[in-house]
C-alpha cells in the first residue's frame, strides 16, 4: 500500500454559489450545536489554522447545496422513500455470494448489473494487490441518486449532478479475516485542483467515481484496489428481505423535523423503513455538535447489524438479498472475484473481526456553511495503524461518538503489533497464522468438487495445494499439521473459517504435506460455515453416498 502522506487542506478562493438543485444541505438555521464561526474538534488532537475565508470558487458554484434541501426532504417523506445507508451493500456482496449452489441461478444476472457501470477510468485508477491474499482498500461510496431523479430534468444520470453522501474507506485482509471501516466526513476540505478548495463529497460531480476515488486515494495516502457505490434505494430493500435487524443504541434518537424517528435507546428491531432512516438521522444529533459524525457511526454499526444477520441466515437470507443488491450496487468486482474473497470472511465475528472509525476533524463554519478541517497528524496516524492492521484509535477517548451513537466491532487498541493471532477473530489458534506451504485437501464427504473448492480457496491465499479423495466418510471437518507445521495449520483453518483448532497428525493421515485438510459431512451441512467460492459459481455436484466410502470425486 501507498505511503501516508495526507496533506492538511488548505484555504482558498471565493464562497460557493448555487444554480444545481439542493440536497441535503445543513440548513442555516439549524448549526450542528455551536455559535457561527466556533471550531469543534471531532477527534482530532492538533489545532488546525485560521479559519478557510471564502472556500471553493466561482467556476463550481453549481455544486453548492444551501437551496431547497427543506423542499426536496419533505417531497421524499411524501412519497415515503428514504435516504439510505448504501456503502453497507457490496460489503454484503462479499459475504453474501458464498451461499451456495442456490445463488448459482442468479449469479449472470448479477454479474452484469453491478459491473455496468464501471468504466475504464475507474479501472485504471485501482491498484491491483500483488498477491491475492494481500490486504487492500476498497472504497465504498453513497450517491444521493435514485430512479426518480435519473430521469428528472433537474438532475438527469449523468454524474456532475450528484454527490456523495456517504464516504467509507475499508480496509480488507482476506488472510486475516478482519475488515477495517473508516468514515470520512462528506464535508471535509479538500483540494481539487483546478476545480478549488472544495468538500470532499463534490469529487464525485466533478470526475465520477475514477475523480473520487483518485482524491480519496490522495487524502488517505493508499492506494485502493476496489470501488463500490450504491444509490438512494436499496438499502431499506435489503433490510426487509432479510427480516429486518437488531440494534442496539445508546441513547433514544428522536429527530421530528427531518427524518420523523423517535426510538428508544436499547436493543430493538428495525425494519427497512426504519433502518434507513436511522442512517441518514443526524439531526437527532444536533445538541452533541457534529450529526453527521454521530450518523456516520449509526452507518457502520448498521452495516455490521446486516452482516451479522446475513451470516446467520443461510440460503433463505442470501438468496433474496443478492437478488436485491443486484439492482442497486456498482462495484468494479465481478461475482467469482467476490464470491473467492467471500470465502475468507466465513468465521467473521462482527464484534471482533471489524475495526471501526473516523477521520478525525474541526469543524469551521464559514459564511453560512460547515467545513471539516482534517487534523492531519492525527490522521496520518490512524492510517498508520489502520495499515498495520490495527483498530483506528490507541486511546478510547478519540472515539467521541462511543455512548452516544450505535457502534460496531473494535475501534480501540493500546498495541503497537497487528491483532492477526489466535486471540478473538475466528478463535483457530493461538497462534499466528502463517500462510505458505503444502496442503493435502482430502474430500471425505458424498459431494463432488469439495475438496477442489478448498484447495482453490487456499491457492488464493498463498497455499500450495492438492486434492484426493478421503479414504471414508467423515463427519467432521479437521485439519491436521505434521511436524512444526502448526502456524501454517492456523493460516489454513483461518482461511477456511474453520473455528475448531488444528489438530497435530499422529501419522494417521498423510505426513508428507505440512498440513492436511479433511472436509467432512459437516462441511455440507453448513456447520463448519460451508459456504465456499466455488459453491457459489456451480462447481461441484451432488452424488448419492451408497456406502461408506467418500465419493465425492475430491
Amino acid at each position: 500500500m501507498g505511503k501516508h502522506s495526507a496533506t492538511a487542506p488548505q484555504q482558498a478562493g471565493a464562497s460557493e454559489g448555487d444554480v444545481r438543485p439542493q440536497i441535503q444541505a445543513p440548513l442555516p438555521d439549524v448549526p450542528r450545536g455551536h455559535h457561527a464561526g466556533a471550531r469543534t474538534h471531532h477527534g482530532a488532537s492538533v489545532a488546525a489554522g485560521a479559519a478557510p475565508q471564502g472556500v471553493g470558487n466561482p467556476s463550481a458554484s453549481r455544486y453548492s447545496r444551501a437551496k431547497g434541501a427543506e423542499e426536496y426532504i419533505e417531497k421524499r417523506q411524501r412519497r415515503g422513500r428514504h435516504h439510505v445507508l448504501r456503502a453497507a451493500l457490496v460489503t454484503l456482496v462479499a459475504l453474501v455470494v458464498a451461499g451456495g449452489a442456490a445463488v448459482a441461478a442468479y449469479l449472470y444476472h448479477i454479474n452484469t448489473a453491478i459491473t455496468a457501470g464501471v468504466d475504464d477510468k475507474l479501472r485504471d485508477t485501482l491498484v491491483e494487490t500483488k498477491d491475492p491474499g494481500d490486504p487492500f482498500y476498497m472504497l465504498l461510496l453513497g450517491i444521493d441518486k435514485d430512479e426518480e431523479r435519473a430521469e428528472s430534468k433537474d438532475y438527469g444520470k449523468d454524474y456532475s449532478a450528484y454527490r456523495t453522501d456517504t464516504i467509507i474507506l475499508a480496509r480488507v485482509d482476506p488472510r486475516d479475516g478482519k475488515v477495517t471501516l473508516i468514515s470520512i466526513p462528506r464535508d471535509t476540505l479538500v483540494d481539487l485542483g483546478s476545480n478549488g478548495k472544495q468538500k470532499i463529497n463534490a469529487a464525485y460531480s466533478f470526475g465520477g467515481a475514477a475523480y473520487a476515488t483518485k482524491v480519496v486515494s490522495e487524502f488517505a495516502g493508499v492506494d485502493i484496489s476496489h470501488y463500490a457505490e450504491i444509490d438512494m434505494d436499496g438499502f431499506a430493500k435489503v433490510v426487509d428481505a432479510i427480516g429486518g435487524v437488531t440494534v442496539d443504541l445508546p441513547v433514544e434518537v428522536k429527530d421530528p423535523k427531518y427524518t420523523g424517528l423517535d426510538l428508544p435507546a436499547g436493543k430493538q428491531k428495525l425494519d427497512g423503513r426504519t433502518a434507513a432512516l436511522l442512517g441518514r438521522a443526524r439531526h437527532a444529533y444536533d445538541s452533541y455538535g457534529g450529526g453527521d459524525f454521530y450518523r456516520a457511526a449509526n452507518q457502520r454499526m448498521l452495516i455490521g447489524a446486516v452482516i451479522t444477520k446475513v451470516m446467520k441466515g443461510g440460503a433463505s437470507t442470501i438468496v433474496p438479498t443478492v437478488t436485491t443488491l443486484s439492482g442497486y450496487v456498482t462495484t468494479d468486482m465481478d461475482v467469482t472475484s467476490i464470491a473467492s474473497l467471500a470465502s475468507s470472511f466465513k468465521g467473521i465475528d462482527v464484534e471482533k473481526d471489524v475495526y471501526s472509525g473516523q477521520c478525525p476533524t474541526i469543524s469551521e463554519y464559514v459564511n453560512n456553511t460547515w467545513y471539516e478541517v482534517c487534523d492531519t497528524a492525527a490522521w496520518k496516524k490512524i492510517m498508520e495503524r489502520v495499515d498495520k492492521g490495527l483498530p483506528p484509535y490507541e486511546d478510547a477517548s478519540q472515539d467521541f461518538t462511543a455512548g452516544v451513537a450505535g457502534s460496531v466491532g473494535v475501534s480501540t487498541s493500546t498495541g503497537d503489533d497487528a491483532s492477526s493471532s489466535g486471540a478473538g477473530g475466528n478463535g483457530a489458534t493461538q497462534v499466528t497464522p502463517e500462510y505458505t506451504g503444502t496442503v493435502l485437501v482430502l474430500n471425505g464427504t458424498s459431494t463432488a468438487g469439495v475438496a477442489g473448492n478448498g484447495a482453490s480457496t487456499l491457492t488464493s491465499a498463498g497455499f500450495t495445494a492438492t486434492t484426493n479423495d478421503a479414504p471414508s466418510l467423515q463427519a467432521k471437518t479437521t485439519v491436521y499439521y505434521n511436524g512444526d507445521a502448526q502456524a501454517k495449520a492456523a493460516g489454513v483453518a483461518k482461511t477456511l473459517g474453520l473455528s475448531a483448532a488444528p489438530v497435530q497428525n499422529d501419522g494417521s493421515w498423510d505426513t508428507s504435506s505440512d498440513v492436511v485438510v479433511v472436509f467432512g459431512a459437516d462441511w455440507i451441512d453448513g456447520s463448519a460455515k460451508s459456504a465456499n467460492a466455488a459453491d457459489a459459481t456451480g462447481a461441484g455436484t451432488t452424488v448419492s453416498a451408497g456406502s461408506n466410502t467418500a465419493t465425492g470425486t475430491n
